[in-house]
């Protein structure tokens, strides 16, 4: 799945028009599903309002097709709940819900957090983990007591570990399912049995990512892992080296309306691009 990025114009308003293309180049690409609002999507810089209208869209002209998991995590528990259940009406399959930032929480307010919200919207959720941006790390052993409410069904980690993701595996990978979330460990995770990814990686490559699952589901191991090492330049460059401005970068170097960074982000430096467009190239992407 893609946790993809949200088109903006210069002035910082969300571009509908530029959304729906690249929507429809991710799905006629073989994704298995959407993720608007996420890290990539610059959620933490959208309003409310802002951030319910992208879901709208991405709903609208999904239309079914695939499933779309919403990114509704926020800074407080009353903020999510309220994102939660505007995704839920708008029609969204499921929520990606990231642990609140700038406070570093203790085990137990993060556990009180996501009880609150499964206890306050019916509708299935993943946990979303990635320190780099929140500063601190979902623990396996949190992940497996959240397990246990009815509405989790997953989680996303980002955290780059291959080790926390075989504990979480290990602890709750027979009740929920456990995802990628860094682009470099696609075929690992679904070595150690877990379900998939959503990864920033294929904002640029959706296909190669999506046919490094189909392999692996085909039982065609050696495709699986060689397709997973192609990838490994083009996760270095998106998400290590240069973070979630680079993936707009990529897609506009392919001629795709990514629109503008929403401020305070900006573009990267011609030789950041110039990077990126090699790249791209290497993987035949342009």
């Amino acid at each position: 799945m893609v946790p993809h990025v949200t088109p903006f114009k210069q002035n910082g308003e969300v571009d509908e028009e530029s959304l729906r293309q690249c929507v429809t180049f991710w799905i006629e690409n073989k994704i298995g599903g959407l993720v608007p609002c996420g890290s990539n999507g610059e959620a933490p810089y959208l309003s409310i309002e802002d951030r319910n209208r992208v879901v709208e869209i991405v709903v609208d002209h999904v239309n079914g097709k695939v499933p779309v998991i919403a990114g509704t995590g926020s800074l407080s528990t009353e903020d999510t709940i309220r994102l939660t259940k505007a995704a839920k009406d708008i029609g969204a399959d499921a929520a990606l819900i990231v642990t609140p930032f700038f406070f570093r929480l203790s085990d137990r307010e993060l556990v009180e957090h996501y009880t609150a919200i499964a206890r306050s919207v019916d509708m299935p959720m993943l946990l979303y983990n990635v320190p780099k941006f929140t500063g601190f790390n979902l623990e396996p052993t949190v992940v497996a007591e959240l397990a246990r409410l009815d509405n989790v069904v997953g989680i996303k980690d980002s955290g780059g570990s291959l080790g926390q993701i075989a504990e979480i595996i290990r602890l709750v990978g027979n009740r929920i399912s456990v995802l990628a979330g860094t682009g470099d460990l696609i075929y690992p995770t679904l070595m150690l049995g877990g379900k998939g990814a959503i990864v920033a990686i294929a904002n640029a490559a959706p296909r190669q990512c999506s046919e490094v699952h189909e392999a692996f589901l085909k039982g065609d191991y050696e495709r699986a892992k060689d397709l997973q090492l192609k990838l490994l330049p083009l996760n270095d460059v998106l998400t290590k080296k240069y973070g979630v401005v680079a993936c707009k970068e990529a897609l506009s170097i392919m001629r795709k309306p990514a629109g503008f960074p929403k401020s305070p982000l900006s573009a990267l430096r011609e030789e950041a691009r110039t990077e990126i467009r090699k790249v791209l190239a290497d993987l035949d992407l342009i």
